[in-house]
């Protein structure tokens, strides 16, 4: 299956506090960017990897992924996530017309195992239109009113937690970026909002979203010693590791 990738990695991070955009901030002297899209390599499943880059820090991304491999290009993203996603969806009608499957992966799931990668393109090319990585949600969750005050307990075995990388039909995502145009946090909603049901596969606790210091010092410890040591990662992508 003729797979792209796309990697919007404009964000400024601000939260992590580094100064830099999220995607240039290093685990142990390797940036997330260029982690995520070697993960995605990884997979022997990625063709073309397409990266949706801040303006001012295009050049430094490109530098950045001097090594990850080839079929790995840099584009100019936007403002928002959802203008990133659309300009290197849009690239990708030119780099990869004839891509039967388009992925959208967050730079900061860098530690997405391989594995999770193969299994949404599996999904893909069993005929779904559009797949997300999921796991159980683990915390008891409460519904509040505007005054903070508990209404219920929400049942949480219907709830789930999604992960990246979401996989779509390339037509599928084109229409649902057509029709819906408004900002979203996550693609598959996008595509929810447009009638396509979303279908899920198990995804990973490694592949946790770094966001705060604490999830950076997370992935220094715990994750990126784990991607180094093959035969434990090997081990930890048989599975969700809960």
């Amino acid at each position: 299956m003729d797979v792209v990738a796309l990697v919007p990695a404009a964000g400024r991070g601000t939260r992590l506090g580094a100064g830099v955009p999220k995607a240039l901030v290093p685990v142990l002297g390797e940036s997330l960017l260029s982690r995520a899209v070697r993960g995605l390599r990884d997979s022997s499943s990625v063709r073309h990897v397409i990266v949706a880059a801040p303006a001012e820090h295009r050049d430094r991304m490109e530098r950045e992924l001097t090594g990850v491999g080839s079929g790995v290009h840099v584009v100019e993203g936007g403002a928002e996530r959802t203008d990133s996603v659309r300009a290197a969806l849009e690239a990708s009608e030119r780099i990869a017309p004839s891509a039967e499957a388009v992925l959208v992966h967050d730079a900061a799931r860098a530690f997405t195992p391989p594995s999770v990668v193969r299994s949404v393109i599996a999904e893909l090319a069993d005929g779904a239109s559009a797949v997300v990585p999921v796991l159980p949600v683990a915390d008891t969750v409460k519904r509040v009113d505007e005054n903070g005050t508990v209404l219920d307990t929400v049942d949480r075995s219907w709830l789930r937690a999604v992960q990246t990388p979401q996989g779509f039909s390339p037509a599928v995502l084109r229409a649902a970026y057509e029709s819906v145009g408004e900002v979203a946090t996550d693609d598959a909603g996008l595509v929810e909002r447009s009638g396509w049901p979303v279908h899920t596969v198990e995804g990973h606790s490694h592949a946790l979203k770094i966001t705060t210091s604490f999830d950076l010092a997370i992935a220094e410890t715990v994750l990126a010693p784990a991607w180094a040591d093959s035969d434990v990662y090997a081990r930890n992508t048989t599975g969700s590791g809960r």
